[in-house]
């Protein structure tokens, strides 16, 4: 039998500890069905009166944590409070409001500032006061969007990068536990409590593996963490360079008629459907991520979306995932961000979200984050202009840039487009940064065709062969870049012969259409036509 896995920390309170893990930056991320901030009344609306009324909520929320706290607890939480009472926060993000900033991206911005400062001081005692800021940030967030932090298990073994004061003030510790942190300090107001509590602690693991409710055990004496076999230590990530051939897959494969190969992948709405994903399957050819990210507390909530996109890629395992950044607007509102200048103008997309960076940055940070976990690829929606893609990427290399500084794990992936808008699809030829291209069919039909997206267009379905047409050209254009198809037209086999014509050897498609189209495939040949005997 392997033995257990034994690392190296360094000690911030005393005492061994042992119990089952729990993992604080990796929460299941639970269906749309399931979710509790699913509700219109949850969700996060408002102007400055709702601010203040968060910051309110948060304050009775720490006042109650400190009723009977001892002295050293109840120091901790009038510090906190005494941040939330500071009119230069509530100024600074009232600034940014007046600047047309929503309300819970202009907490979340005024207080990561703050963070970021404090995390690049030079004294640690400064940079220990980071984690309270963050404790702050999130509990306003929490009241904003209507839901408060949980707590973890009693008797387990918190393991996280840091842990928020007030976390640890609300927890009982009466049945055991422990703390394990990747980082964290011994200068740090959870330090000093859990010494004052004798809850065993240590800090400064560097990141491992591990899965909730797997054994742990906390020496706080010797300075270690014991996990069970089959742990491993994670070596630090830096950005790197995008892997060319990264969206080149592997796995789900099959054969035309005459041998060719086509792969075929699906598409997912909830990151529930991934748990059902088939062996067979190449992998996520396109996740939708506004139908798991549907409320501006969502789109402002970097944990969230990581632990969405995280859950979505170690489900998928080996398996390349591409998600599309946000496609809001138009028809597809963000519940809360309805009253938007940006939203009111029509824009949608790419378009939106370079004229609200706020949205894109939090979800750059939470993708940047989220690629050490799997073969993550980023498609960006509704792309018209080769600069719109250029102005993300460099929107991505600043957010990576900001998590270097701050020691957070990640990976520049991949940046590919849809090709939805004919404009694009004429002049594939320019778009010369993207890493990938991917056919959305039911929106380049919608344009080509002038027609209705909500299908009541009787006559749409007479644009095919222009579709079928313009397809073909822009597969031309591509440059050997890889090229997919993830429209409706997808799965549709009488669709099948014209697209295998056109070029396209990737198809994406929805769960229930893979059967078909698999079959469909087989029976043609790589031109489209059907295979003798058929």
């Amino acid at each position: 039998m392997a033995e257990p896995l034994r690392l190296k920390a360094k000690s911030a309170s005393p005492g061994i500890a042992s119990g089952p893990a729990f993992l604080a930056e990796e929460p299941k991320a639970p269906s749309a069905a399931e979710r509790p901030d699913a509700a219109p009344a949850s969700r996060a609306v408002g102007g400055y009166g709702a601010l203040e009324k968060a910051i309110d909520i948060s304050i009775g929320e720490l006042e109650h944590l400190a009723d009977g706290a001892d002295a050293e607890s109840r120091d901790i939480i009038d510090f906190q409070i005494e941040v939330l009472r500071d009119p230069s926060i509530a100024e600074a993000t009232g600034a940014r409001m007046e600047a047309d900033e929503n309300v819970v991206f202009a907490w979340v911005a005024t207080l990561d500032a703050y963070i970021g400062e404090l995390e690049a001081a030079d004294e640690e005692q400064m940079r220990a006061r980071a984690v309270d800021i963050l404790d702050i940030k999130n509990r306003v967030l929490g009241a904003l969007a209507g839901t408060p932090i949980a707590d973890f298990p009693p008797g387990s073994v918190f393991i996280g990068k840091d842990m928020e004061p007030s976390r640890f003030l609300a927890h009982d510790w009466s049945k055991g536990g422990g703390i394990a942190l990747f980082s964290g300090s011994t200068a740090g107001h959870v330090a000093l409590l859990a010494r004052a509590k004798s809850v065993p602690m240590v800090i400064g693991t560097g990141r491992f593996s591990a899965a909730d409710g797997d054994p742990v055990s906390v020496d706080g004496n010797a300075g270690a963490v014991i996990l069970q076999a089959g742990s491993m230590l994670i070596p630090p990530l830096v950005p790197a360079q995008e892997p060319a051939g990264d969206t080149q897959l592997t796995g789900g494969e099959l054969r035309t008629a005459d041998g060719v190969p086509i792969l075929l992948s699906i598409n997912i709405n909830d990151p529930a459907e991934i748990d059902a994903l088939d062996p067979a399957t190449a992998g996520i050819g396109l996740m939708r991520s506004e139908f798991s990210i549907t409320s501006v507390a969502d789109a402002a909530n970097e944990e969230r979306q990581l632990a969405i996109y995280r859950h979505v890629l170690e489900q998928a395992s080996d398996r390349p995932v591409t998600i599309r950044m946000l496609d809001i607007g138009g028809d597809k509102p963000l519940a809360g961000l309805e009253d938007l200048p940006a939203l009111a103008s029509g824009l949608r997309g790419i378009r939106l979200l370079l004229a609200r960076p706020e949205i894109a940055r939090v979800q750059a940070r939470a993708l940047l984050r989220a690629a050490v976990f799997g073969r993550l690829s980023v498609m960006l929606p509704m792309v018209t202009f080769p600069d719109e893609i250029d102005r993300i990427r460099e929107l991505f290399r600043e957010e990576a840039e900001k998590l270097g500084r701050r020691a957070l794990l990640h990976r520049m992936p991949p940046i590919g487009m849809m090709v939805e808008v004919p404009a694009a699809a004429l002049m594939l030829d320019t778009f010369a940064s993207a890493a990938f291209f991917s056919f959305g069919t039911n929106d380049l039909t919608q344009y080509l065709a002038a027609s209705a997206r909500d299908g009541s267009d009787a006559d749409a379905g007479k644009a095919t062969p222009a579709v079928l047409r313009l397809i073909a050209q822009a597969v031309k254009l591509t440059a050997g870049k890889p090229v997919s198809i993830c429209g409706d037209m997808a799965g549709d086999p009488s669709y099948l012969p014209g697209l295998l014509a056109a070029g396209l050897r990737h198809f994406s498609v929805a769960p229930a259409r893979r059967p078909a189209i698999r079959s469909a495939i087989i029976g043609l040949n790589a031109d489209g036509t059907r295979a003798a005997g058929e």
